[in-house]
């Protein structure tokens, strides 16, 4: 299984995606490529934050078609089990004097939880954390 992180959802509603990311995940088996709950919640916030207008109205809509139908029955949530996951990254990095950002440290529990892969362009981000990431943008 591969979670997919924000800013690889992200990429994908650019205008022009990178091509590099985008044939990467048209390789994947399709129903193995999930997101989370987070990133739910981190692109409807950059969503909200924007001024009103047809641009804000046009995420919105892609957004809702992406979680309606690209990943219907695939938003994993952030559940007590990875709650506990969490607890401990966290408290592990902060013990090696490591910061961790609340949202990654979220997502990354719940790939933990699942046994999953975390797609991420930002692999330094999850260092100190125990999951597994590949970089979308350096696939070949």
């Amino acid at each position: 299984m591969i979670v997919l992180d924000t800013n690889v959802l992200s990429e994908l509603m650019r205008p022009m995606p990178d091509a590099q990311v985008v044939g990467w995940l048209d390789s994947q088996d399709a129903m193995s490529v999930t997101i989370s709950a987070i990133t739910v919640a981190e692109i409807l916030y950059g969503i909200e934050r924007l001024p009103d207008g047809n641009r804000k109205r046009g995420f919105a809509a892609m957004a809702a078609a992406m979680f309606e139908e690209d990943f219907s029955g695939r938003i994993l949530p952030f559940d007590s089990e990875a709650a506990v996951h969490y607890a401990e990254q966290v408290a592990a990095s902060e013990s090696e004097g490591r910061q961790v950002h609340m949202a990654d440290a979220q997502i990354a529990a719940i790939c933990i939880r699942h046994e999953a892969v975390l797609a991420t362009r930002n692999i330094k981000d999850f260092a100190s954390l125990n999951v597994e990431t590949i970089n979308p943008w350096e696939m070949s």
